[in-house]
Order: C-alpha cells, then structure tokens, then sequence
C-alpha cells in the first residue's frame, strides 16, 4: 500500500461511528470516537442556534440599555476558561470594532475567589459575587458541563433573588443548574470534553448574534468597518 493511501485509510472514519461510545464502556475515546461524539452532540448546538440568537439580542439590549447592564459569567475548572473567554469577547471585541461593554468573569479574581474561599461555605463562591458585582437586570452566564456543580446552582439561585436573568450552558438535561436558570443551551453528549467543545461553539454563536444586534448590521458587515469578512 502506497503512504498516500494508507493515510487515507487512518483517517478515514467508517459509517458506524455515527454512534457515540458510552463512558461506561470504556476509559477515554479514540481519535475517530471523539471526532464522532463532537459530530453528533453538534446537533444539539444546531437545535438551539435559535435560542443563542435570542440570548444576543437580551444580551445587547441590557448592555447598551439606559441603564448599560453589566453581563457576569462563571464556571468551574474548563468552563470557568470559557466564561473568562466570553467576557473578553465582550470587552474588547468577537469580530467587529465596536464600544467595549462591561463584562466581569467571577472566576478571575484570585483575591476575592480565595477570600471566599476561606471564609464562608464553598457554595458562596460565585454567589456572593454575584450579590456583590450584579444589579438588578443584569446578565448571568453560567457554565457546567454537568449542570450539577453546587456553586453555579447556588450563584443562579442567588441571582435569580436579585432580579438578574441567569442563562445556563449545561450537558444533558434535564440537570439542577437548568433547572433554576431562566433558559438554559444543553448539550447532549456524556462527555465532558464534548460538552466543552459544543460550548465554545455556542459561546461564538452567542458573541455572533450580540455583535449582529448591537451594530444592527447584518454578520456579513462591510471590511470598511474593520470586521472579518465572512467568504
């Protein structure tokens, strides 16, 4: 067999992958395997895109509002990486050149997480903050690759008292963090790198609909404005 033909065969995934391996099978996923359980919990992304373009307009509507809402975002270990992404994206920029909107990411701030840390319960994590940093019709993203993480459920549940709308990417549903939010993107998948994967996704997804409403433009804007033409 020729090389030219032997990575085609390596790299080359067989029609039955379409079915997704089973955590309780087995420890960890081929190459093949992941690439088919990311292919299929895609599908769950594609169902909500709809519900991502609604989070970007609210999203839109209470950061450039009279009162300029702030959008507070958190999550535990990747998803606290990707909520931290979420918020540069807003406070610099996704694509477009565009004002900057506040955006504050509860998981950066090693002073205050250590401080709670080590003076009040575990739950209290992101909850006080939120208490602290949100006001009434502020924004709460909150990330959980299971939904079940105590200190997001106990964060939405403390903002929910405080009158800011929580929005929950999760795995599968249904799960506590969904729950408790006021919309909620679930993935499903029972993976936990699969989830974070599709939650990137959606994060652009969501930072692509907030950027459309705010310039009122449609995405594929004009490069005078400085933004990446779509091809």
């Amino acid at each position: 067999m020729s090389p030219s033909a032997e990575r085609n065969v390596m790299t080359t995934a067989p029609s039955s992958e379409l079915e997704v391996v089973s955590p309780d099978t087995c420890t960890h996923l081929t190459g093949h395997d992941h690439v088919t359980s990311l292919t299929v919990a895609l599908r769950s992304v594609t169902e909500q895109v709809d519900a991502l373009d609604r989070w970007g307009r609210l999203l839109a509507d209470v950061l450039t509002g009279e009162s300029r809402g702030r959008l507070l975002a958190a999550g535990n270990g990747g998803s606290a990486a990707q909520a931290q992404h979420l918020t540069a994206e807003l406070v610099g920029r996704y694509r477009a050149d565009r004002p900057p909107f506040s955006a504050i990411c509860l998981t950066a701030e090693t002073s205050s997480l250590t401080a709670i840390a080590n003076d009040y319960p575990a739950d209290e994590l992101f909850a006080r903050q939120v208490e602290a940093h949100g006001r009434d019709g502020d924004v709460l993203v909150l990330l959980s690759t299971s939904g079940r993480s105590p200190n997001a459920v106990a964060a939405a549940r403390r903002a929910r008292e405080c009158g800011i709308t929580v929005l929950a990417m999760t795995g599968p549903a249904p799960n506590p963090l969904a729950a408790v939010a006021d919309d909620a993107v679930c993935i499903d998948s029972p993976w936990t790198a699969t989830v974070q994967e599709c939650h990137l996704v959606a994060l652009h997804l969501l930072c692509a609909a907030f950027d459309a409403a705010v310039l009122a433009e449609s995405p594929r804007v004009s490069s005078t404005n400085h933004v990446e033409v779509v091809r």
